[in-house]
């Protein structure tokens, strides 16, 4: 399981003209679903999205991860993030997972955040969303699960 997260003042997702998840600041993470991944991945990942430390303390260090700050939690399904970009001038899919099992992972992925954290909103699955975002920093990373 991979997740691009990027610390923000605000994050939003449209779909369809229509505004299905929005935080103020905290983390947005765009999430990729593997073939080989499974419900343990999920668990770890949260841990690491929760626990990571990517907000500053009193001495400007990252010293203080989203559970620290309150901030908000994004979660944004990425198809993409799974392609095998390594040869090439296309990406290629078939390390990603099948729709479905990708589909009940990351929702496995919905329900473990909101049970430990709040606020968690998130993407839609399979939807073509528009997603506005203000990256503070920038600060980005890249997580594996």
């Amino acid at each position: 399981m991979i997740a691009l997260i990027q610390r923000v003042t605000e994050a939003r997702v449209v779909v369809e003209g229509e505004t299905v998840g929005a935080i103020g600041p905290g983390l947005l993470a765009l999430i990729g679903i593997e073939r080989e991944d499974a419900e343990a991945n999920a668990t770890r990942m949260i841990e690491r999205l929760l626990g990571y430390r990517v907000f500053q303390d009193d001495a400007d260090r990252m010293n203080r991860s989203l559970r620290d700050v309150a901030g908000g939690l994004l979660l944004v399904p990425q198809f993409t993030l799974a392609a095998d970009t390594r040869k090439g001038t296309r990406p290629g899919f078939s390390t990603a997972a099948e729709p479905a099992r990708a589909n009940a992972l990351f929702e496995h992925l919905l329900g473990l955040a909101r049970a430990a954290h709040d606020p968690v909103e998130s993407g839609r699955f399979g939807a073509e969303m528009f997603i506005s975002l203000t990256n503070h920093g920038p600060v980005t990373f890249r997580l594996e699960a």
